[in-house]
């Protein structure tokens, strides 16, 4: 996904304005200087959405809002704002309003805010709010200077009872203009709303497209849905179209103008509740880390955006390490279609990760990918959903982890690896605690046992890479609750906490 800082997009264009200058009235016949490598700066502002948590009126949802330190500065200690004289902060405040498709006030209220916004002052130390009921509203939110690099919003809702009932987890996403959501449905017994979310001031439209095993889906309203400014748009997925209900869809969510947040929030009748988050951008391979070793049914949905089939080789991931599972070693997926496969007996006890790639390298076939796990039997089953993600190439934080409860799953697909895992201080207090951790060649890993000294509240974990190959990273939340095993997955997605600056050519003294 793309995440623009439009301060630094300023300076980078101001340079280029310097540098083009310099370059145009530097003396005839004297040599041009060689570039100077570019420079990595922290960015200086960034911006999450977060959806409608839930419409269940016994929903109860925690915001945990955190910034990891940067080089050179403590766990809980603030830091000068880069030379501003403005205070960083890092807050999120609720959307004006929640509206449907057609864009009038949904039941005619106007949402109650969170009891508090969930402000983060320092750097190091969660920083939660909770806001329950079905009137808690969509969130912006946006963090500054110091505040600003590597700042992570998680949204933890539980149900405890009616057909809701279940754990939803999502990582708050940057606003965007693309997103792609495989596994989604519009069959009989799911509900799969995209919630879109415009945080800026000027309204925003989108587009939404819907794929399924035999290609699009012939749909109505779904070109030009109008965002209004500062608002929440919740869109039913199976009113958007009139054909027959299909288990598998592919989603995809562009906008014309403006800018949006989104997820799906996906219900099932039988397996229970849980988000959808966007995939990584469409690739030759994909990564989906993190399935729990006592998930009792995984599917995976995929789907070809371009003009070639894909030709994917299905592997597993393991502790012991890379293996083809017993009958599902490939799938084919025919362009503008998704294509399926049941995984039965996946894990067999323990954690693993599925990793896709061209079963022809020469043949390489850009997709998109995501798994729907299911945890439990019978009446007591909880869902959660795994999109492909791609390696942490910097630094990635999820939040709101708990003493008990909290899986780690580390994936180093390729070459072995070596990451640094820290495990913050509590929003109610507790020590930061750091590992080193290695990942072996073709291997997961698991971490469940690094938790805060004397911690109270929960926690964020930071996986930083060291050295080796490429690694993914997904963190399974379970909070079991009446016999049902409700748990929700989130993957690493890189904070993109800096952004390469380019140096201008010439020093301006040529001017003189």
């Amino acid at each position: 996904m793309k995440r623009t800082t439009l301060s630094l997009i300023a300076v980078a264009t101001a340079l280029a304005a310097v540098t083009g200058l310099a370059s145009l009235t530097a003396p005839e016949g004297a040599a041009a200087p060689e570039p100077k490598a570019a420079t990595r700066l922290p960015v200086d502002r960034v911006g999450v959405v977060c959806p409608v948590p839930s419409t269940s009126e016994v929903a109860e949802t925690l915001y945990t809002s955190y910034t990891p330190p940067s080089a050179g500065t403590g766990a809980g200690k603030s830091t000068p704002d880069q030379g501003k004289a403005e205070q960083p902060t890092a807050r999120l405040l609720p959307a004006a309003s929640t509206t449907t498709a057609g864009g009038t006030a949904k039941n005619g209220k106007k949402p109650k805010p969170a009891k508090a916004p969930a402000t983060v002052t320092a750097t190091g130390k969660p920083v939660t709010a909770e806001a329950n009921g079905a009137a808690a509203p969509a969130l912006a939110g946006t963090a500054t200077g110091t505040l600003a690099p590597g700042w992570t919003v998680q949204q933890t809702t539980v149900v405890p009872a009616g057909a809701a009932r279940g754990l939803l987890g999502l990582g708050c996403g940057a606003p965007d203009t693309d997103f792609w959501f495989p596994a989604a449905s519009t069959a009989k017994g799911r509900q799969d709303y995209v919630h879109l979310t415009n945080p800026d001031d000027t309204a925003a439209v989108a587009d939404i497209e819907l794929y399924g095993p035999e290609g699009a889906l012939k749909s109505q309203y779904t070109e030009g849905v109008s965002v209004p400014a500062r608002s929440t748009v919740p869109v039913l997925l199976s009113t958007l179209t009139g054909e027959a209900a299909k288990e598998d869809v592919a989603v995809h969510v562009t906008t014309r103008s403006g800018r949006v947040g989104a997820a799906i929030g996906a219900a099932d009748d039988k397996l229970g509740v849980d988000w959808i988050a966007a995939s990584a951008d469409p690739a030759n391979s994909a990564v989906l880390p993190g399935i729990p070793a006592d998930a009792t049914s995984v599917r995976l949905v995929a789907f070809v955006p371009g003009d070639d089939d894909a030709d994917l080789k299905v592997q597993l991931v393991t502790p012991s390490g890379t293996i083809v599972p017993a009958g599902a070693g490939s799938l084919h997926v025919k362009s503008g279609m998704t294509a399926s496969l049941d995984l039965p007996d996946l894990t067999r006890g323990a954690v693993g990760s599925l990793l896709l790639t061209p079963s022809d390298p020469k043949k390489a076939t850009p997709f998109v990918a995501a798994l729907r796990v299911v945890r439990g039997k019978g009446a007591d089953t909880e869902v959660a959903f795994v999109p492909a993600t791609a390696a942490i190439s910097a630094r990635a934080t999820v939040a709101d982890n708990r003493a008990k409860g909290t899986t780690l799953s580390l994936t180093a697909p390729g070459a072995a690896a070596q990451v640094k895992v820290t495990a913050s201080a509590g929003s109610g207090g507790g020590t930061p605690v750091s590992k080193t951790v290695t990942v072996k060649e073709g291997t997961t890993s698991v971490l469940t046992d690094l938790v805060p000294g004397g911690l109270k509240g929960s926690y964020a974990l930071t996986v930083e890479p060291v050295s080796g190959g490429a690694v993914y990273a997904s963190r399974t939340l379970a909070l079991p609750q009446d016999g049902t095993p409700m748990f929700t997955i989130q993957t690493f997605v890189d904070d993109r906490g800096t952004v390469e600056v380019p140096t201008a050519r010439q020093d301006l003294g040529v001017l003189d």
